[in-house]
């Protein structure tokens, strides 16, 4: 499969948006990390050792985690990997300011809404919301004629319009929910 580098590079910031986060809540094992990241978004991209190792370890050089030896149930010691005061703050600066991509990729938007609540503004939260709402609000498909974006009730493939009838009914519960949640997070800003 080809990747350009951009999509190489975002990808990387993703998995250590996650390092970070799933580390927000609490120290972990790499092999616990792992398995959460896989539950968060290994269903599309796997986490493969030989990505995430290297993540942590330019994480921890930057200053971001800090990593205490353990010894293990049976032989071999363990690395419980923490965040620190520095990858705290490194967290919420990404939450705060996530790329265009990150709100308009679904499974980058995922990732950032995992961890959205350690940005402690709800000003903040709805701010990133906000992005995500003027986002889905813009007309698009994903077929068009000319530059205009078809409907599902326009196609005559039943595969297509399956595709464009289950993308209307996603957006429609993201859109009610991303407006309830805007409304909550306004009267708790006030």
């Amino acid at each position: 499969m080809y990747f350009d580098n951009g999509e190489v590079r975002h990808n990387v910031v993703m998995l250590e948006l996650a390092i970070l986060g799933f580390l927000y809540d609490a120290p972990l094992h790499g092999y616990e990390l792992r398995k959460h990241i896989t539950a968060l978004t290994g269903h599309v991209r796997p986490v493969a050792e030989s990505t995430l190792y290297p993540a942590i370890k330019r994480l921890e050089k930057a200053g971001m985690l800090g990593r205490e030896t353990q010894p293990g149930a049976v032989a071999a010691p363990r690395h419980m990997l923490s965040l620190t005061e520095a990858g705290r703050q490194e967290l919420r600066r990404r939450l705060r300011e996530p790329a265009r991509p990150d709100i308009t990729d679904e499974n980058r938007w995922f990732t950032v809404l995992a961890f959205l609540r350690h940005l402690d503004d709800p000003r903040e939260q709805a701010e990133v919301l906000r992005r995500r709402l003027d986002f889905l609000e813009e007309p698009a498909s994903f077929f068009y004629e000319g530059e205009r974006p078809l409907r599902a009730e326009e196609l005559d493939d039943p595969f297509r319009q399956g595709i464009l009838t289950i993308a209307r009914a996603t957006s429609h519960t993201e859109l009610a929910w991303l407006r309830d949640m805007l409304n909550s997070l306004e009267k708790a800003g006030c």
